[in-house]
């Protein structure tokens, strides 16, 4: 199967969500504390050779690689860390309050 690559970087955290976490969190994560100073670190663009222009759409590397470093930063196994994205994914299908 043939991948494409759309360079997007890391997608924008809705304001919302970024004051419910700082809420949360004053201190922050270790997921925010990476995000907030890394972020140009896991960009799509040194990718770029790796994908062709034409076939399905890859998922981000820049994500992928974003997702890799804190799992591997928490001590997560595989199957762990796709337990916590079922378990996240599952709640993110609920509408917030406005």
């Amino acid at each position: 199967m043939r991948l494409s690559m759309r360079p997007e970087g890391l997608p924008e955290v809705p304001a919302q969500t970024a004051a419910v976490a700082r809420a949360a969190l004053p201190r922050g994560s270790l997921a925010m504390r990476v995000r907030d100073r890394l972020a140009e670190v896991f960009a799509d663009e040194p990718f770029d050779g790796a994908f062709g222009v034409r076939g399905a759409p890859g998922l981000s590397p820049g994500v992928l690689s974003l997702v890799t470093v804190l799992q591997f930063a928490e001590g997560l196994t595989g199957r762990q860390a796709a337990a916590m994205a079922v378990r996240g994914s599952a709640g993110s299908t609920r509408s917030v309050p406005s």
